[in-house]
């Protein structure tokens, strides 16, 4: 049994099946999976996750009771149980419930006068996602050493602290926000009863942590809002059904000195080179984003091809290489998304394509040691999201950069609360303006980069992933 319990959907590894039919382990990706590596391996942490497709049910399967670290892959020090949830209820609480529905209320992307649409249909789901929500309460609750933390991890698992302190009162509980938080006259989007368990699930923790203020305060008034809960400002609690929590605020960082060492190994050097030999002495324009609808990569583009219409001297003198990495390729939104970022990029390469000079490099093949390099190359970085619980690629690219990067950057991304002071900081529903911002980036002066990227580095590493979840845990003292 284990002092501190982490639960999550996504883990530190996954699986794909070659074709013999053995298993091959990867990374796991995304930014919550970045912020807990680290901080997973030390002693008596263990961390529970979902079986995200066929593969990793087989490796949960294959391992003792789940135990991925124990069957003899490498999880980067850290104990691992894989919860092999059915993959039907899987597929319901994470794409239609977690990804098409919480998803879509807290980045504020409904089309409303088509969706959302919630009927005896949405109703089946979200049974699954109480299901899979139980599952993870049921593994915390049968691992969690008497008195035990449990860091609960983003908006997949919602409902588990509630159920966990229901199984195990004796626990201390955190649960972790790391998306944006709806304000409550747009979270009230959500059926009645859905909305009212969502905040109840989390109000079953001793604390709940978010990104920024901003997204705290959301919640603060949904809680007050929806559930006439007592909300006390100052002190950052809200008492429901007899029970306390406490608000709190952890801004996620990078640990810069293992993102420089990962960048300083041979496949990123050799990645480096190609790109410079692809770009030559050319200024470099970079975005490193899945293809997700919040990140705005289309009006990113078509802000792109504005500068460009606009400012024709930079016509042969500049790249954009955007990386687009797929992402929810199940839900049919995405995959017209991909469509139209596609879409666009051809529409920039055949418009100011040239013989000698190709405008847009797009990479959709999701490639990290190629981010890596990108980051150091780039003379301006463009994070331009329409709303972003924090954003790491904005305090990433800034830690690698060879020569100081100018950073655009979205007013609508968390980071923007820390970073704003030395970004080029635009409304990212405003092509224009950002269009603008990208020509800012390109004609600043090197030594005024190198001044603002050396402060935006200060501010990416000073809550490192380390005293972030430590500062979460210690909140439960």
């Amino acid at each position: 049994m284990s002092q501190v319990v982490v639960a999550s959907n996504r883990g530190p590894v996954s699986f794909s099946l070659s074709d013999d039919g053995a298993l091959e382990m990867r990374r796991g990706g995304g930014g919550l999976v970045s912020g807990l590596a680290g901080v997973a391996s030390g002693q008596d942490v263990l961390w529970v996750c979902a079986s995200l497709g066929e593969a990793d049910r087989t490796a949960a399967r294959r391992a003792p009771d789940g135990r991925i670290d124990l069957a003899g892959h490498d999880t980067g020090g850290a104990a691992v149980r894989m919860l092999d949830i059915p993959a039907a209820t899987f597929h319901r609480a994470y794409n239609a419930v977690a990804n098409s529905t919480l998803w879509f209320v807290h980045h504020l992307l409904y089309d409303t006068p088509r969706s959302p649409h919630f009927d005896a249909r949405a109703r089946r789901d979200w049974q699954s996602y109480e299901a899979y929500n139980a599952a993870f309460a049921d593994a915390l609750a049968r691992d969690a050493a008497p008195g035990a933390k449990a860091a609960i991890q983003d908006y997949h698992l919602s409902l588990a602290p509630r159920m966990l302190r229901d199984r195990r009162p004796d626990l201390r509980i955190v649960h972790f926000s790391h998306t944006p938080w709806a304000p409550p006259e747009y979270f009230r989007l959500l059926p009645d009863d859905i909305g009212a368990q969502v905040l109840q699930g989390i109000l079953g923790a001793d604390h709940a942590g978010f990104l920024t203020e901003r997204w705290a305060s959301a919640f603060l008034d949904c809680c007050e809002v929806v559930l006439g809960a007592r909300v006390d400002r100052a002190a950052r609690t809200v008492t429901c059904a007899g029970h306390t929590t406490r608000v709190g605020v952890h801004g996620l960082g990078v640990d810069g000195a293992a993102l420089r060492e990962r960048a300083a190994q041979q496949d990123v050097a050799e990645r480096a080179r190609a790109l410079r030999e692809q770009v030559g002495d050319r200024q470099l324009i970079v975005r490193v984003d899945r293809t997700e609808l919040s990140k705005n990569i289309v009006r990113g583009l078509a802000a792109y091809r504005e500068m460009l219409t606009n400012h024709p001297e930079w016509r042969g003198r500049v790249v954009h290489l955007a990386f687009a990495y797929p992402s929810r390729y199940d839900l049919p939104e995405y995959r017209e998304y991909t469509a139209a970022v596609q879409r666009m990029a051809k529409q920039i390469t055949e418009e100011f394509g040239t013989a000698t000079w190709e405008p847009l490099i797009l990479q959709v093949n999701d490639d990290y040691p190629r981010s890596l390099a990108a980051y150091g190359l780039a003379d301006v970085l463009l994070v331009n999201p329409i709303r972003d619980g924090m954003n790491l690629v904005a305090k990433e690219g800034p830690i690698l950069s060879e020569r100081g990067c100018a950073l655009v950057l979205s007013r609508e991304a968390g980071a923007a609360a820390e970073l704003s002071e030395d970004a080029l900081v635009v409304n990212p529903f405003d092509v224009s303006q950002t269009a603008e911002a990208l020509h800012q980036g390109l004609l600043m002066p090197r030594d005024q980069r190198a001044e603002r990227c050396a402060r935006l580095v200060s501010a990416a590493t000073a809550l490192p992933p380390q005293r972030w979840f430590a500062d979460q845990l210690a909140a439960l003292d």
